[in-house]
């Protein structure tokens, strides 16, 4: 299969390379419309008061990962028609999102907006395999690390946006978050369906959910290197899941800081994680994607187990902070690209899949394992109700997953 794109030659430049961009639109669509639903639980307050039955909610996205990606990403694979293999899906998951994000701020009562949410999940990750599988079918492997430091640098921008405009809109009008996540998803995902050219052959094929489950299982059994990866992504996954639900109630409930000062830590993570971003994709492609990995596990994870030892508030911690998100903003944007590097090409969406099936379960189990560590420890560690702890519960898989990492460095530079 050969796949074409209608964009310039691939230049040396970050700044330059249309294609990359434009493919990076779609983690700027994707990531504005997760971020925004961050304002959800607002409006499911006005149904309930229970904050298990809330985080459950949110966390069947996890579920969605878990199920749809064995699925979706070989149906990928397979699903030749003359529009190509991955777009097709990705442009029926586009209006289901919009819709259920227009919807979610006028549902009257909990259980409906909860049938909502549950639909956007559905589309999200019909999206989501399908489009991390365009990368490496697009683009050649010595540009995987540029790739996703663009893809990153917009996922950062879209982060921003929606957080600091979305506060503002909430104020304003309920619904107005979700109603402008729901036009801009649309736009950015839908570029790159409009501007993203594929030859998928003109053949439909699909060979049954039990042989796409199969295929997956077979990958997972069979392909050793990829399965090192998927352990490892699972953790950083998790990792970074606990550590987003639980850094404002650290600082807030924890530390008995106010909501200001959460939002600059915020905002010096948010700015650590532009900045790898930005630079890690340069170096990466130059001394290797897994070695830029390997290095920044050691500050990341260690940062988070300093991080246990923290009681009280000090100004001083941003300077420790703000390197230790530069170093998890590095593993985070380099780990798909460095998977691409072991992806056999006729397996790419099957693979995109399995990875998308790992951040599911690292949704699942990262903040359960943090927040039950939260909950045995509170009795010893009474100044910050047990909250300290969520630091180190976050940096063990993180630390765990080192020589797995170490190994995958190996095979990308014999391959390399």
């Amino acid at each position: 299969m050969t796949v074409q794109l209608e964009t310039p030659v691939l230049g040396r430049s970050l700044f330059s390379n249309r294609l990359i961009w434009i493919l990076g639109l779609g983690a700027f669509g994707l990531a504005f419309s997760i971020t925004t639903l961050t304002f959800l639980p607002v409006e499911l307050g006005r149904f309930t008061g229970s904050a298990t039955l809330i985080a459950l909610i949110l966390g069947a996205e996890g579920v969605f990962a878990l199920l749809l990606s064995p699925v979706i990403g070989p149906w990928s694979d397979t699903f030749h028609t003359p529009l190509g293999r991955r777009r097709p899906f990705m442009l029926v998951a586009l209006g289901p999102m919009a819709f259920c994000l227009s919807l979610m701020a006028f549902m009257p009562n909990l259980w409906t907006t909860a049938l909502v949410v549950m639909a956007f999940f559905f589309a999200y990750y019909v999206y989501e395999p399908p489009y991390r599988g365009l990368y490496p079918d697009l683009l050649p492997d010595r540009v995987f690390g540029r790739a996703q430091g663009v893809q990153h640098i917009l996922r950062g921008v879209a982060l921003g946006t929606a957080l600091v405009g979305g506060g503002f809109l909430l104020e304003v009008w309920a619904p107005g978050p979700f109603l402008v996540a729901a036009v801009i998803t649309t736009l950015a995902c839908g570029a790159v369906v409009v501007f993203v050219r594929e030859d998928g052959g003109h053949g439909r094929v699909f060979k049954g959910f039990r042989a796409y489950l199969a295929t997956s299982w077979c990958i997972v059994k069979e392909e050793a290197d990829v399965r090192s990866f998927l352990i490892a992504n699972a953790a950083w996954e998790g990792t970074f899941a606990a550590a987003r639900i639980f850094v404002v109630l650290f600082i807030t409930k924890g530390l008995h800081e106010s909501p200001g000062l959460a939002s600059l830590v915020l905002a010096t993570v948010a700015g650590g994680y532009v900045i790898a971003a930005i630079g890690s994709g340069w170096i990466a492609d130059r001394v290797g994607l897994g070695r830029v990995i390997f290095m920044c596990s050691f500050v990341y994870g260690g940062g988070l187990l300093v991080g246990g030892f923290a009681t009280v508030w000090h100004d001083w911690y941003y300077g420790l902070i703000f390197p230790v998100a530069i170093a998890g903003g590095a593993v985070m944007t380099q780990a798909w690209g460095l998977l691409f590097k072991l992806t056999p090409p006729h397996h790419r969406g099957a693979i995109s899949g399995l990875a998308t099936t790992t951040k599911g379960i690292g949704i699942l189990v990262g903040p359960l394992l943090a927040g039950g560590a939260k909950d045995l420890f509170a009795p010893y560690l009474k100044a910050t109700h047990g909250y300290q702890v969520i630091w180190p519960a976050c940096a063990i898989p993180i630390l765990a997953v080192i020589p797995l990492v170490a190994h995958l460095m190996r095979v990308e530079a014999r391959r390399g």
